[in-house]
């Protein structure tokens, strides 16, 4: 039986090679902003377990690109914060069990936006869900 739990997501991502898929992140800041040009108006910090990405302070219409493999027990995972104007919020960027399909429909990519009023995702950068309310 402990064979079966071990070797069960080994079987999901193998058989089709989610393994091997190199994941693109992208947020992109879509907030308005009445600052000055050249004044960024985002902070975000995204990182793994393993990998801390650092902060970014981005402008407004930048997009933070990054990318991702599924390791071998789908565990993989990338968390941002975001905080703009006194709002701030935890995402998860990427999650191997969430997004290991719905990201792959549009080039094997997870599309974020930053809006006034949340966090949007997107699996094919046509239709966007505010998956994280401020």
């Amino acid at each position: 039986m402990l064979a079966f739990f071990v070797m069960y997501p080994l079987a999901i991502a193998a058989s089709e090679d989610l393994l091997f898929i190199n994941y693109h992140i992208h947020v992109t800041n879509d907030l308005p902003s009445d600052l000055p040009p050249g004044v960024p108006s985002l902070h975000l910090h995204c990182k793994s377990k393993d990998e801390d990405l650092g902060e970014k302070v981005m402008l407004k219409h930048e997009d933070y690109t990054w990318d991702a493999k599924i390791n071998l027990f789908r565990t993989t995972l990338f968390f941002c914060y975001a905080w703009w104007e006194g709002k701030q919020q935890y995402f998860e960027a990427f999650k191997a069990t969430r997004d290991e399909h719905r990201c792959r429909i549009y080039h094997n990519s997870c599309l974020w936006s930053v809006r006034e009023d949340g966090i949007y995702f997107s699996k094919d950068s046509l239709t966007w869900y505010n998956e994280y309310p401020w």
